[in-house]
């Protein structure tokens, strides 16, 4: 899989019965390993290195949106089971455009959570919106824990 400009999260990896697999430590489970899914899980445990627990972090959680299944890559979520930050992942070969922070901007319709990251793995972009003015700020790094949960 393509280098990621993340630390090196590769012992994940296994190959079963000739298709390469990589562990979701959130679904507890081996699942195909595409490209998009090598930055998602590489995304996963990135958080978990920053010190975001593990019970708060769903993958491809499931929602609705004018009667419209949609699946946020990752969200995280704060002690008191409310989501507090949203990440979209692409392939490492998918550019981060503006169609990308569209479609992470309309799951947060829904989930009005205050962090937003868009990665391919390649590139990262860390905001927090503002809840009420809707401002966007972009941050330099991925934002701590203790912003994001408290």
């Amino acid at each position: 899989m393509d280098k990621l400009n993340l630390p090196d999260y590769s012992s994940l990896l296994r190959v079963s019965v000739a298709k390469k697999q990589i562990l979701d430590p959130v679904r507890r489970k081996y699942v195909a390993l595409t490209p998009e899914e090598w930055v998602r899980q590489n995304l996963v445990q990135h958080l978990l290195a920053l010190g975001y627990p593990l019970g708060l972090i769903a993958v491809e959680q499931p929602i609705t949106l004018n009667g419209l299944q949609k699946r946020c890559d990752i969200v995280v979520y704060n002690r008191q089971a409310a989501p507090c930050l949203i990440v979209e992942c692409k392939a490492p070969q998918v550019a981060v455009t503006q169609k990308v922070f569209d479609q992470i901007a309309v799951y947060n319709i829904k989930l009005n959570v205050e962090y937003l990251i868009v990665s391919n793995g390649l590139q990262h972009f860390c905001c927090k919106v503002g809840q009420a003015s809707h401002n966007v700020e972009f941050l330099t790094d991925f934002p701590s824990p203790e912003l994001v949960i408290g």
